[in-house]
């Protein structure tokens, strides 16, 4: 786990920062419907996991700009930026209705992620307890699949005050739409490091990372 430390001073956002820190501590959301029809196609072509897949993707979009790698320490009152972050998923137990957290290593190369991907859920289906290790998984962002409902709205409430920086996503079931398939993706961050421009932005980047993903060679 590697990060750079970011000088507040010549932070970019450094007014924004400091109001949303300061003045009036919060959490932004947004929801929209993503279209996936091409990634479930090519999902149902190469006969691999739809879910694993757009993990893959989302991990990718998010990893390709800074401001969805920020972090604060509070022990040292730092800003700092992750070099990498990791998808947090989880596993739903039918038989308890109960989750357990699944920590996976991002990897750009495809194959590598897709197989430990799956070996990591297979290996948390053997297990009933939640075992959240956020202490030793700093620089993991949770990334939650909803998959009893095609929902149109989602909100995550943290503590107030609380300066957690990671994104946290969600995303329901696809459903059709006069012929294309639409999945509802839930984007919260804080607003200190995210505004409206930057969370509509995740979109537009898992538009084109699920693009490239589906038009590769």
């Amino acid at each position: 786990m590697n990060y750079k430390i970011i000088d507040k001073e010549t932070y970019y956002r450094k007014g924004v920062y400091r109001h949303f820190t300061q003045d009036c501590k919060c959490s932004t959301s947004m929801t929209a419907r993503t279209d996936v029809t091409a990634l479930a196609a090519y999902s149902k072509q190469t006969d691999t996991r739809f879910y694993i897949n757009f993990l893959y993707v989302l991990s990718k979009a998010l990893n390709s700009r800074d401001d969805y790698r920020m972090a604060y320490l509070w022990q040292t009152d730092e800003l700092i930026c992750y070099d990498v972050i990791h998808p947090t998923q989880y596993v739903f137990h039918k038989d308890t209705e109960t989750c357990t957290p699944v920590y996976t290593e991002f990897r750009e190369e495809y194959d590598v992620f897709y197989r430990h991907a799956s070996e990591d859920v297979e290996r948390a289906k053997q297990t009933r307890e939640y075992g959240l290790d956020a202490a030793n998984h700093p620089n993991w962002f949770d990334a939650s699949y909803i998959s009893w409902l095609s929902y149109d709205a989602l909100n995550i409430e943290l503590p107030d005050g609380y300066l957690y920086f990671l994104p946290i996503i969600n995303w329901g079931k696809y459903r059709e739409e006069n012929g294309r398939l639409l999945m509802p993706v839930s984007v919260r961050m804080n607003h200190a490091v995210a505004d409206g421009y930057l969370i509509a932005h995740v979109f537009r980047l898992l538009e084109k990372e699920m693009a490239d993903f589906v038009g590769r060679t």
